[in-house]
């Protein structure tokens, strides 16, 4: 008799992702189980998710990214666990290297894998959007995440190794996306900020703006990208604008 291959959930975050999370669930539907905790969505995501038998939970209330992932994660079964988000999806050679990882015996307890994003329909390989390497495959009884509101971080006790092969990440569809999440993750960064006792004022807010801008396209040569690259470089100046705007304005 051959060995047992451990189970494997999915479990992905959702508000309004009718657009994007039939491609992210239809790409691991390998998964034993799929869990969906969705944030009160008025579209058809719920419909596209149960179209998938994934587990549906409804979370009215937001308490941020990483206490909303942890409801996921206390709601799935498998004794692995693949994190995405709905804008995130699995292609073929990842896919091979996950089920390699379940028929392991010696697997690791975590793993890392690069990030291949795409601003605008065009994959950015500079300026820090690249390797970008998130952890998003675990034993589900070693990993939880951080509670931080935004840009929550997967903890997982024990070994954690890497996947060459990258999650891709339609991560700023169009400029009206654009616009949506700078105002939507600097708004609960500066609450989090906040939080942290930290400070500032106009001129605090125009020098982190200013850095951003500088490290993003020139420093880590966001530039070689073309108009992409300065797509980013400009995203990454409105958000961290805004997000210590909003903190010198909660005085």
């Amino acid at each position: 008799m051959g060995a047992v291959v451990p189970r494997l959930s999915l479990i992905v975050i959702a508000r309004n992702e009718e657009a994007a999370i039939g491609r992210c669930l239809g790409s691991a539907a390998f998964a034993d189980e799929i869990v969906v905790v969705d944030n009160d969505s008025t579209d058809k995501t719920l419909d596209i998710a149960r179209s998938f038998r994934a587990k549906v939970i409804k979370a009215p209330d937001w308490p941020g990214f990483g206490l909303q992932k942890n409801r996921a994660l206390k709601a799935a079964t498998g004794d692995w666990v693949l994190s995405l988000d709905a804008d995130e999806w699995v292609g073929p050679a990842l896919s091979a290297a996950i089920k390699r990882v379940l028929a392991d015996p010696d697997a690791a307890d975590g793993y890392e894998m690069p990030r291949r994003s795409r601003f605008r329909g065009k994959v950015v390989r500079h300026g820090g959007w690249w390797p970008d390497h998130v952890l998003r495959l675990f034993r589900r009884e070693h990993g939880r995440f951080s509670d931080d509101a935004v840009h929550e971080r997967l903890i997982v006790d024990g070994r954690i190794e890497r996947l060459r092969a990258p999650i891709d990440h339609d991560a700023i569809a169009d400029a009206a996306d654009a616009r949506e999440k700078a105002n939507r993750y600097a708004a609960i960064a500066a609450v989090e900020l906040a939080r942290k006792g930290a400070r500032s004022n106009w001129l605090v807010a125009l020098g982190h703006a200013a850095w951003a801008f500088i490290n993003t396209y020139f420093v880590r040569v966001g530039f070689l990208d073309g108009r992409a690259g300065l797509g980013v470089a400009l995203y990454n100046t409105r958000y961290t604008w805004q997000k210590w705007w909003r903190l010198a304005s909660r005085r």
